[in-house]
């Protein structure tokens, strides 16, 4: 049986070079099908061969899915390419079944596992929401009768919609209570008479052109009252569990965009001139390169803390997969627009060798989006931070080091565990516990680097961190828990934003100590220096407009190096630099 690694390296080789304008699965193909709206049927063809869907499925019900992070980074090869492909094949397949797997019984489960194991699709059609969009507006509704539920209702833009056999109905149930106004229905089509679901016409979308956003239109179908998952009027709830297995997976998507928005941009910039010179001898050029790449470590440490989190913190994770969510298509969208001012008019280009920049760029907010988008996201932070100034910050002891080590085997996933508002912020401990540590390699080695610890910079902007942590705890420590008037403020959003920064500081922190104390042979080189954490915290220190350091030149040099080695080394801009085909 191969093991995650081995299918990621897999995957990666299916599809080819994405630079080699031979490849009928490369950058040019991929280029006129977006234009097109349509899927290369080639590149269906690499996910069915190398059955991705088992991807989605729980081992226990027959499919390969163990460990959360795992399934992250085996998104990232599809995402890289096209976010038409990895959404529409397979990605919104898992958003349908999160549901299911988090509330299903026996029956349901093995029938989503079954329609996904055959190569089938499942579609959700969700609910709207306060701060959703255009596609949630319309919705279904369901009326129990003596033999079931009747569903009746359509939804203008439903991800697969005429691709899925499987349809997961969020449906306002007539006569509930408040909070209890939807239930969620698993449905097989292939059960229902005919002419009960009709599929609308195709809505079209400026990003993520290739996928299909069809409506559904549901007539008077009656539907056994086994189809209801968990109870009825448990929609609501269901729909925020599953946001804690979803909102995990959303950094690695983003950031494999970005990773070739990233390379097509260096890529550009390392042209050689009539004078030999190119665009990376300037200054403005290095550092966009350098921040581009310090905002993708940054979020793939908070994709790893979010994705492992579920297994080893079940019961703070969900502040943390809100945060990565959050704050990882928020870094990506700065950081391209900063990329655009390197690439000039060839970020408008629709096709050549600099087109996917745009691409990528276009697919960025649909990708990201999800259910209830970035103020959905802070919303469910917010109503968590008054309990962590109070209990947790400055309290709490620190997570397991397994939290920030991917190469550690993790607990089987448990989703009766993980609960929504968390009962500690044992990452904000690790940010306490590297400042003090570091303080403490001052007073034992001076400035000296004999540690291996860094130097005053790090050292500096680790204090800052921590003191924005305490300015935090002041700013919550007397909200009255459940003070929606406090909480709704502007004021508090803004905190939030600062809280998931905060947040982030401590994810790469702890990553960094983890490879600087992890067995000879076992760390990597990069990580385990002190250069890119150093890095980021200033590049993070300066996004919160506090004081910062002299400007840690030699680091930031350093962290360029690395961005041109991988270009021509053809590696990841990620935690793992993996070889690409």
């Amino acid at each position: 049986m191969t093991t995650a690694e081995e299918r990621i390296d897999a995957l990666e080789l299916a599809f080819g070079s994405l630079d080699d304008p031979g490849n009928p699965l490369g950058a040019a193909a991929l280029l006129a099908a977006d234009a097109a709206g349509t899927v290369l049927p080639e590149a269906e063809k690499v996910l069915d061969d190398f059955g991705l869907n088992a991807e989605f499925v729980p081992a226990d019900v027959g499919g390969r899915l163990e460990r959360m992070d795992l399934l992250g980074r085996l998104l990232r090869p599809v995402f890289r390419r096209d976010a038409s492909l990895g959404f529409g094949y397979g990605l919104n397949c898992f958003f349908a079944a999160a549901p299911v797997w988090t509330a299903g019984d026996d029956a349901q489960r093995r029938l989503a596992a079954r329609l996904l194991l055959n190569g089938r699709r499942l579609a959700v059609a969700r609910h709207e929401v306060a701060h959703g969009n255009d596609f949630v507006r319309d919705e279904f509704t369901a009326r129990t009768v003596p033999n079931g539920l009747v569903v009746d209702g359509s939804k203008s833009a439903v991800a697969n919609a005429s691709r899925a056999t499987g349809l997961v109905v969020f449906a306002r149930t007539e006569g509930s209570a408040r909070g209890r106004s939807h239930t969620v229905l698993l449905i097989d089509r292939d059960e229902l008479p005919p002419g009960t679901v009709e599929n609308l016409a195709r809505r079209t979308t400026t990003g993520m052109r290739s996928a299909e956003f069809g409506g559904l239109r549901i007539t008077d179908c009656l539907v056994p009252r086994s189809a209801v998952l968990g109870e009825v009027g448990d929609g609501y709830e269901l729909s925020l569990r599953s946001s804690l297995l979803i909102r995990g997976l959303i950094p690695s998507i983003v950031l494999a965009g970005a990773d070739t928005a990233l390379r097509t941009v260096a890529r550009f910039a390392g042209r050689s001139r009539a004078d030999g010179r190119s665009s990376l001898d300037v200054r403005h050029v290095r550092d966009v390169l350098t921040g581009g790449f310090l905002d993708l470590l940054v979020i793939d440490c908070l994709a790893l803390v979010a994705t492992r989190a579920l297994h080893l913190l079940p019961r703070q994770m969900s502040a943390y997969a809100a945060a990565a969510a959050y704050l990882a298509p928020k870094l990506v969208a700065e950081s391209m627009d900063e990329m655009s001012s390197v690439l000039g008019e060839e970020t408008f280009a629709q096709d050549g060798a600099y087109a996917m920049f745009q691409k990528q760029r276009r697919d960025l907010p649909v990708t990201s989006l999800g259910h209830a988008g970035s103020a959905g996201r802070q919303v469910s932070i917010l109503p968590q931070l008054p309990y962590f100034a109070r209990h947790a910050w400055f309290a709490d002891p620190e997570p397991p080091p397994d939290l920030f080590r991917p190469d550690r085997e993790l607990p089987p996933l448990d989703l009766s565990q993980p609960v929504l508002l968390g009962d500690g912020d044992p990452l904000a401990a690790t940010l306490v516990a590297c400042t003090d540590q570091l303080e403490a390699a001052e007073l034992q080695y001076g400035d000296g680097a004999g540690a291996g610890l860094g130097g005053p910079a790090l050292r500096f902007l680790a204090r800052v961190l921590t003191g924005e942590l305490a300015e935090l705890r002041k700013a919550f420590e007397n909200v009255a828990e459940g003070d929606r008037e406090a909480l709704s403020s502007p004021q508090s959003f803004g905190l939030v934003d600062r809280y998931t920064l905060v947040l982030a500081a401590a994810a790469c922190l702890g990553v960094w100590r983890e490879q600087r104390s992890a067995p000879a042979g076992r760390a990597d080189a990069f990580l385990a220096a002190p250069a890119w954490v150093t890095a980021v915290l200033y590049r993070l220190v300066a996004r919160l407009g506090l004081p910062l350091p002299d400007r840690p030149v030699a680091s930031q040099r350093l962290v360029f190096e690395e961005v041109v080695a991988r270009l021509h080394d053809h590696r990841s801009y990620d935690l793992y630099a993996s070889p690409l085909a």
